[in-house]
C-alpha cells in the first residue's frame, strides 16, 4: 500500500472534517446565533464528526481494524488505571508549584470560598473534557501520523509546536496577551508526548495529566484561593498569572518530563 506523505493526509483529514462539519454548524449558527450553548452544541458536533471520521480513516488509509486502539484510545484497565495516575500527578504537581510559592512568600492563601465544591464540579467536568478531546486529537491521532513517516523525537517536537501554535487561534489582542505562555504550551506538548510513549502509546497517562493540571489550575484560579502578592516578578511565577508562562511553572514541565523519559520502554 502506498501512503501519502504525512503534510498530505494531516491537510485531507482536516479538509473531510470542515467539509463534514460546516453545512451542519453553519446553519445552527445562523438559526441561533451568538449564545454559549450554541457554541457548545457546534463544539460537542465537530468532535463527534472528529471521532467517527478517525475510525472511518484508521480503517480505509491505515487498514485498521481497530483504529482507535491504534490511535492510543484502549478502553481497558491499564489505560484506566494510568488515566487516573496521570490525574493525580497532574494536581500533586501543580499542588507543589503553589505550595513552593507560599513557602516563598510570594503568594497570600486567601481561604476556600462558598460552594467550592460547585467550582471543583466544574473544573472536573472541564478536565475531563479537555484531557479526553485534546489528547485524542494531539497525541492520539496527530502524534500517530507524524510518527508514521518521522523518528520519534522529531514527531515529539513538531507535535508540541502544532500543539502550542493551535492554542492561539484567537484575535489578535488575545494572542499579544498570552504569548508568554507559548514556550510553557510547548513544554506541556512534549510532556503528553513522552507519557504517552512511557505507557507503550496508551493515552490514559496523558489524558489524566492533561486533565488533573487543568482541573487543578481551574479550582485554585476560579476559586480564588490565592492571590499573588507582588513580591517576586511575573516572570518567574508566571505572565498573567499563569504558572506555565514563568520561570518556576517550565521548570515544573521540565521535572515531569525527566520523570517520563526514565519510564519510556528501551527498544528490544
Amino acid at each position: 500500500m502506498i501512503r501519502r506523505p504525512v503534510w498530505a493526509r494531516l491537510v485531507a483529514f482536516m479538509l473531510t472534517l470542515l467539509a463534514l462539519w460546516l453545512p451542519l454548524a453553519i446553519p445552527i449558527h445562523l438559526i441561533w446565533g451568538e449564545y454559549e450553548i450554541v457554541n457548545f452544541i457546534n463544539g460537542a458536533l465537530l468532535y463527534s464528526i472528529f471521532i467517527i471520521l478517525l475510525r472511518v480513516w484508521g480503517k480505509r488509509v491505515h487498514r485498521q481494524d481497530q483504529p482507535l486502539q491504534f490511535y492510543g484510545f484502549v478502553l481497558n484497565g491499564p489505560m484506566l488505571l494510568e488515566a487516573i495516575l496521570g490525574w493525580a500527578l497532574g494536581v500533586a504537581a501543580l499542588a507543589l508549584l503553589f505550595l513552593i510559592q507560599f513557602s516563598l512568600g510570594w503568594i497570600d492563601w486567601q481561604g476556600i470560598p462558598p460552594q467550592f465544591s460547585n467550582v471543583l464540579l466544574s473544573g472536573l467536568i472541564t478536565g475531563v473534557g479537555v484531557g479526553f478531546a485534546e489528547e485524542l486529537l494531539f497525541r492520539g491521532w496527530l502524534l500517530k501520523e507524524l510518527e508514521l513517516d518521522y523518528i520519534p523525537w522529531f514527531a515529539l517536537v513538531v507535535n508540541g509546536i502544532i500543539f502550542a501554535l493551535l492554542h492561539y487561534l484567537h484575535p489578535p489582542e488575545v494572542i499579544r496577551e498570552t504569548w508568554p505562555q507559548f514556550f510553557g504550551l510547548v513544554l506541556l506538548g512534549w510532556n503528553l508526548v513522552l507519557a504517552t510513549w512511557a505507557c507503550r502509546g496508551r493515552l490514559g497517562m496523558a489524558m489524566g495529566l492533561h486533565g488533573g493540571l487543568v482541573w487543578a489550575y481551574f479550582g485554585v484560579n476560579i476559586g480564588g484561593l490565592i492571590e499573588y502578592n507582588g513580591s517576586a516578578p511575573e516572570w518567574m511565577t508566571g505572565i498573567n498569572e499563569n504558572p506555565i508562562a514563568g520561570v518556576l511553572g517550565c521548570a515544573m514541565l521540565l521535572g515531569l518530563g525527566t520523570l517520563f523519559l526514565t519510564r519510556i520502554p528501551k527498544p528490544q
